[in-house]
């Protein structure tokens, strides 16, 4: 399922910071953040299928996902977690690569894709829902935007939870460094379920279990919840900060990965 919370191009110290949670049944396989073999990518990545929910570049590309909430899905679909990886390997910009995504946009079951080029500072969110509507392309403005399980910054309660906690989050650091681990654990272990103004769309009882932004529950194919959260801190000088948390083997593990985005024209620096 997952659930995004980020900032964009409206932080005197961060022009992009992002958090997210992975929500997956705990017996599919996946890689952790790491480098992957052969290429610029860095991210985690799902076993089963080969893609990822969130990854980025050190040329400053950067693609994360999240899945529509609804009823009837397609098992014959390709996998959304390709959708990432496909503009993380591509050197079309953004708008070049909505349209092109445009012809097999039908071929996916409902996904929410956030695609950006930090060296041009341009992010697209990219959505197939509804399907009377087709494949739909919106700039994304500065400010505060949560992803969720709809559409960009739908009021749902645990995404307006979650912009609430960041928007405290960044008054009480300011202008200064946002310790990543911390705020992590501070604003995306919340456990707190709601039992009111919830999307309907699944049982009563399925979205009461949903309604967290950190999720653990069984569903009827095994235990569910949230299996890693991440952390990406881009500065105005290109320097990175890629932080996980993330479960394996039912033990808590996290590590840090720290890089500098090059060509990073609309920061302090370009490191080309």
């Amino acid at each position: 399922m997952c659930i995004a919370v980020f900032i964009w191009k409206a932080h005197p110290l961060y022009p992009f910071h992002l958090f997210l949670n992975r929500d997956e049944y705990h017996s599919r396989p996946t890689k952790p953040l790491s480098w992957w073999e052969d290429s610029d990518i860095l991210g985690g990545r799902d076993e089963v299928a080969g893609g990822t929910w969130l990854a980025c570049t050190r040329t400053g590309r950067l693609a994360f996902l999240t899945n529509v909430r609804e009823i009837n899905s397609n098992s014959h679909t390709k996998s959304r977690g390709d959708l990432p990886l496909r503009f993380l390997k591509s050197v079309k910009s953004p708008h070049d690569f909505s349209e092109q995504l445009l012809k097999e946009a039908g071929e996916y079951n409902g996904f929410n894709l956030i695609v950006a080029d930090l060296c041009s500072m341009t992010m697209l969110y990219i959505t197939n829902r509804p399907k009377h509507t087709g494949m739909s392309v919106t700039e994304v403005s500065p400010g505060i935007h949560v992803l969720s399980n709809a559409t960009l910054d739908s009021p749902w309660p645990k995404s307006q939870r979650l912009e609430y906690s960041f928007k405290q989050l960044l008054d009480e650091y300011g202008e200064s460094e946002i310790p990543i681990g911390q705020a992590a654990e501070r604003i995306m272990r919340d456990l707190a379920k709601e039992d009111s103004n919830l999307p309907g769309i699944y049982s009563p009882e399925c979205e009461y279990q949903l309604s967290s932004i950190f999720v653990d529950t069984e569903m009827s194919m095994g235990r569910f919840g949230t299996r890693s959260t991440s952390s990406l801190a881009v500065r105005s000088s290109g320097d990175a900060t890629f932080y996980e948390v993330y479960l394996e083997k039912d033990v808590w593990k996290e590590q840090q990965m720290t890089f500098v985005i090059e060509k990073m024209i609309d920061g302090v620096v370009s490191t080309s």
